[in-house]
């Protein structure tokens, strides 16, 4: 594959990871209300997950999937609900006064395991894998291959801007201390936030 089909693909991803959605809004939530270490192991979930779709592209069932629209219709709505559901979860903890916060350990899996699920039931994502993606693979090559490089790409691309976003907010964050009314104020935008990211998606 020549660089400059690489550097394409990159320039046109690019301003879709910077865009404001279901992936950018759970790790800018997860670092509002844990800091720097719960953004980055969201980042981490969040890279992860798209390897499930790189390894969907590099297989060739992305164009299955693609194909059917029934199928991606599913995935699509099942995303839409995970959202909603991240969204509700943080709504009623900011609701609760005084709620004790999960052990270090388990806010390490949690925000994995989240940042995984976000990423694989992601609709924006799917759109790259099962729409963009293609548009920059020569037929006349290893697709498997191809399809790989460029998922490397995106995926890089996704980790180190997000990773950045996690500093900085937490950076920002660091400034002052967070008292219970302020992790519940920012647990409610952050709920209110992928709420509004569900409703976009749904309409």
């Amino acid at each position: 594959m020549e660089n400059t089909n690489i550097l394409l693909f990159a320039g046109t991803v690019l301003p879709l990871i910077c865009t404001p959605g279901p992936d950018m809004l759970f790790v800018a939530s997860q670092t509002m209300s844990g800091g720097a270490g719960a953004g980055l192991r969201s980042t981490a979930g969040v890279c992860t997950g798209y390897i499930i779709h790189s390894a969907l592209a590099a297989l060739g069932v992305a164009a299955i999937i693609a194909a059917s629209p029934t199928l991606f219709m599913v995935l699509r709505w099942l995303g839409i609900a995970y959202l909603a559901y991240l969204a509700a979860r943080l709504i009623m903890s900011s609701l609760r006064v005084g709620a004790i916060a999960p052990t270090r350990a388990m806010a390490a899996t949690n925000a994995f395991r989240r940042g995984f699920l976000t990423a694989v039931l992601n609709p924006k994502g799917m759109m790259i894998y099962f729409a963009i993606l293609p548009q920059f693979i020569d037929h006349g090559r290893s697709v498997a291959l191809q399809a790989a490089l460029l998922s490397a790409v995106f995926i890089a691309l996704c980790g180190m801007f997000f990773a950045c976003l996690s500093i900085v907010l937490a950076m920002l964050g660091s400034r002052t201390s967070v008292s219970d009314r302020c992790r519940r104020w920012i647990e409610g935008i952050a709920g209110c936030l992928l709420l509004i990211a569900a409703g976009r998606l749904a309409t």
